[in-house]
């Protein structure tokens, strides 16, 4: 085990960050449990739970009744944990390392209460709230540890995320939520190979993007992170060509948000989700990846002209999932499906497809599934999608392994009595095949 997770009990020994809230001053204790109610409310459409229930309690050791017990066995029935590769991690921190992270300082501001409670709940979901001067480190820690409570052979793609650029190709800053070099999660997947690969991140706008591409396909890259209407990225820009072009000549697949974007506010160009607009991509011979199988939000179908009425983005996302022309060039991941501000109608409709599954891969969004307001076991069991048996146990392994929880969950889904294949949990071989150009 890590040293920042080695525990003799279940529980991590550390200073909680939570009750120095009580040490504040009143008028900045006020505006934070302000901003602490906005932000969960606005994240997960939660109104009444106790204030507790709001936070993951990071405990480490999984107890060995949960983890050799019949869900979490279960789950893993069918799956080659060698071939499990958890494709959408984000790789986060506050830059107190040399890792050149960088967070927009809105983040960090109670005037900007929305921003500043989404960077605690962050925080706490990748337990390093109570780590001062080396946040950076112990969140890699942290995912180091919950690889651990996987399988061995079981792996994360951690996600470069590059800046907000202007039309020009100029880095803005100011524009941009956060960024997470490229060299910086080169290096931590090439420290713990047992553990991570990792995704660069490239803006096609760049004057130097074909360079920087070539260099992260040397540097073993196995995707490219593009979140459109944060980093300003028109995926249906002539702009784009020379990158798609490169795409396509080294083989990477490109991991593109579409749909209404909620994480990552600063770009603000929220038409950029469209999934449609990723078209010109796949007619460049990349592979394209549709985060959240753009299960959030509306977009105007540009197939019918900029004038047409806007359908939902999961709609539009179905539609180029149905062209033959797309079979072996669009897929979608199915990270961020679970939470409350997801239709149950959208993951009823990607379980039962069992037709889609061979083009839908396994992702967590991590660290979103450790805020625990955001997915609610016993919501399913109401619905019936879940075994209502199953919900105390995802509720004691959310708590100590937020990845185990993604993915047993998700393995005791069903819709009509059909559950996601265990093929889409195997997708390893997917990241690492260059199909020629």
């Amino acid at each position: 085990m890590l040293s920042i997770l080695r525990a003799s009990d279940t529980s991590i020994r550390r200073r909680s960050a939570w009750p120095s809230v009580a040490a504040m001053n009143p008028p900045r204790r006020r505006a934070l449990v302000g901003a602490l109610a906005g932000g969960v409310l606005a994240l997960s459409g939660v109104v009444a739970q106790p204030w507790r229930a709001w936070f993951n309690r990071c405990q480490a050791l999984l107890p060995e009744a949960v983890a050799a017990g019949e869900w979490v066995r279960s789950a893993w029935d069918g799956v080659d944990p060698a071939q499990f590769l958890d494709g959408h991690v984000h790789l986060v921190g506050t830059g107190d390392s040399d890792s050149g992270i960088e967070v927009n300082p809105q983040m960090d501001s109670l005037l900007h209460p929305l921003q500043y409670a989404q960077r605690l709940f962050y925080l706490n979901a990748g337990c390093v709230h109570d780590a001062p001067g080396r946040v950076d480190e112990s969140y890699v820690d942290r995912l180091q540890n919950l690889v651990e409570g996987l399988r061995p052979g079981a792996k994360l793609l951690l996600f470069a995320f590059d800046r907000f650029h202007d039309l020009d190709g100029r880095a803005d800053p100011q524009r941009s939520s956060f960024y997470t070099p490229n060299a910086y999660a080169q290096a931590v997947a090439a420290r713990h190979p047992q553990y991570f690969q990792w995704a660069a991140s490239v803006h096609p706008y760049r004057g130097d993007c074909v360079e920087a591409l070539a260099i992260a396909v040397e540097g073993g890259a196995r995707a490219v992170k593009w979140l459109p209407p944060a980093m300003g990225i028109d995926p249906s820009s002539k702009r784009c060509d020379r990158f798609y072009a490169a795409l396509a000549k080294h083989g990477l697949p490109l991991i593109s948000h579409a749909g209404e974007e909620k994480a990552a506010p600063g770009g603000d160009q929220p038409a950029f989700g469209n999934p449609l607009l990723l078209r010109r991509a796949m007619d460049h011979g990349v592979r394209v990846v549709v985060a959240h199988c753009a299960s959030l939000g509306s977009a105007v179908d540009v197939d019918r002209g900029a004038n047409a009425v806007p359908l939902s983005c999961f709609e539009l996302f179905a539609r180029m999932m149905g062209e033959a022309r797309y079979e072996k060039l669009l897929f979608g991941d199915i990270s961020a499906l679970t939470l409350r501000n997801r239709s149950e109608e959208v993951l009823r409709t990607l379980l039962e497809r069992s037709e889609w599954h061979a083009r839908l891969l396994n992702g967590s969004d991590y660290p979103l599934p450790g805020i625990v307001p955001l997915i609610l076991p016993a919501e399913f069991a109401a619905r019936g999608m879940l075994p209502q048996s199953a919900v105390a146990e995802l509720d004691v392994i959310r708590h100590h392994n937020p990845l185990l929880f993604d993915f047993v969950l998700k393995r005791h889904l069903s819709s009509r009595g059909q559950g996601f294949a265990s093929t889409i949990f195997e997708t390893r071989a997917f990241f690492a095949t260059r199909p020629a150009g």
